[in-house]
């Protein structure tokens, strides 16, 4: 049973600040480009909290955790941030132009707390593997300054839209607006009514939760969780079994997911016609005609990789050494269950699953441990960015992805399985400081 509840949300008083100002993407989405600009923003920009300068002198007493602790009590001291005087649930959109295609899309959100699950209640499923340092990092950051900062971007399914019929009809006058970096339009409505947020509950209650992205600040917050609980075992409701997220509908509009492509480089004795043999032991491959080195490349690829993709796991690549484009399909001789013992039958069908394991591991030699220490291996965004690093002999492969469908995500994550890491990007993400949840 999926928990909800509204809470007083900390927010920042724009009477005292522009929310553009203040406002900023996921702590690990921000480029030390953005941090300067967002430091350069205003005084009171949240990065200084969520993403604090590390120094040389930092000890116990004084680091980057604790001076993260100074900045947020001093602007709740100064009513720079305010609790909202009553629990509330927020309902946020975003307008936003989807990167790939141009087209506009609003995607429609709501903001509560959620009941902390264990994985092992399939209450609450996750869809990545994560790693330990940057669980490390935010755990101590939550240690410090005891807030939930960012937003845990949940998934649901509800083809009759019942919870948006519930909150839009009523999210008439925005708390807040502001267009950030990338042009998108984000709107905060704050909804106190107790029987909208009674049948909102009601209605989310059977259904399950698929984590979309936040994997590890999930994480924390359920390590922070239980090291709390063993601090106090007997308080009940305790404050910390309850963390901020926004929840999305799967089968509404306006959920866009983009691809993240892997560049593969420092091989030894790296050889492009050797690279293909080795790759076409798994795959057969197609020559595309299109030249890697083609300033429409990119665009031209990918109705090309989208047709493919829409037969079965396709992926794209560019070998330094080749001419020219690839399309690379498992050869239908493949025993899947055999290379990929372990694997749920949803995952055999996932490009990005066959990627990592047959490409990757098996015929290149990156090996699972290597991709969690990124050993070999970088991600991008921009299919034209990975093409160019090849043709600039700054990568010696790179794999163009087709994105995941959210459809795709939710039954992997409910079967029980996992995707490698950034198997998906949703866009545009959540801002960083729209609300903030104080653990008291």
């Amino acid at each position: 049973m999926a928990r909800i509840r509204p809470f007083s949300a900390y927010r920042y008083d724009l009477s005292r600040v522009h929310a553009a100002d203040v406002l900023t993407q996921p702590y690990d989405k921000i480029t030390p480009a953005m941090r300067q600009r967002y430091l350069a923003a205003s005084p009171y920009n949240l990065v200084r909290v969520i993403l604090g300068e590390k120094k040389e002198t930092d000890n116990e007493r004084d680091n980057v955790y604790t001076r993260a602790a100074n900045y947020l009590n001093a602007w709740v001291e100064q009513g720079v941030l305010r609790a909202d005087s009553e629990p509330s649930l927020y309902a946020y959109t975003q307008q936003f132009r989807a990167p790939d295609s141009g087209d506009t899309f609003i995607r429609r959100s709501f903001i509560a707390l959620g009941g902390l699950e264990d994985y092992d209640k399939r209450v609450i499923h996750r869809h990545e593997q994560t790693l330990s340092g940057p669980k490390q990092d935010r755990q101590a950051l939550l240690r410090a300054t005891r807030t939930h900062f960012g937003l845990l971007f949940m998934l649901y399914s509800d083809p009759q839209q019942t919870v948006e019929s519930e909150l839009m009809a009523r999210a008439q006058n925005p708390v807040l607006e502001a267009t950030d970096e990338y042009g998108t339009i984000h709107r905060l409505f704050r909804e106190t009514n107790a029987g909208v947020i009674d049948r909102v509950q009601h209605a989310m209650a059977p259904l399950p939760l698929v984590i979309a992205d936040g994997h590890h600040r999930y994480e924390t917050a359920l390590a922070w969780r239980n090291e709390q609980n063993a601090q106090a075992p007997h308080r009940p409701d305790h404050p910390w079994d309850w963390a901020m997220m926004a929840f999305v509908n799967l089968d509404a509009p306006g959920l866009v997911v983009l691809p993240t492509h892997r560049l593969i480089y420092g091989l030894a004795d790296w050889n492009g016609p050797a690279a293909l043999a080795k790759l076409e032991q798994y795959f057969s491959a197609e020559d595309t005609a299109i030249a890697v080195g083609d300033e429409n490349a990119a665009a031209r690829i990918r109705p090309r990789l989208a047709a493919a993709s829409g037969k079965g796991p396709a992926v794209a690549v560019a070998l330094a050494g080749k001419p020219h484009l690839l399309l690379l399909r498992p050869r239908p001789d493949l025993k899947l269950e055999a290379l990929l013992p372990e694997a749920l039958p949803q995952q055999r069908a996932l490009d990005v699953v066959l990627l990592h394991r047959l490409a990757l591991d098996l015929a290149l030699g990156v090996t699972p441990e290597m991709v969690r220490a990124e050993q070999h291996l970088r991600y991008v965004k921009e299919a034209a960015e990975a093409l160019r690093s090849v043709t600039a002999n700054a990568a010696q492969a790179a794999f163009l992805l087709h994105p995941v469908s959210a459809t795709f995500v939710r039954d992997i994550a409910l079967a029980g399985g996992v995707m490698p890491q950034k198997s998906t990007d949703f866009f545009p993400k959540l801002l960083t400081g729209l609300t903030l949840q104080r653990v008291d």
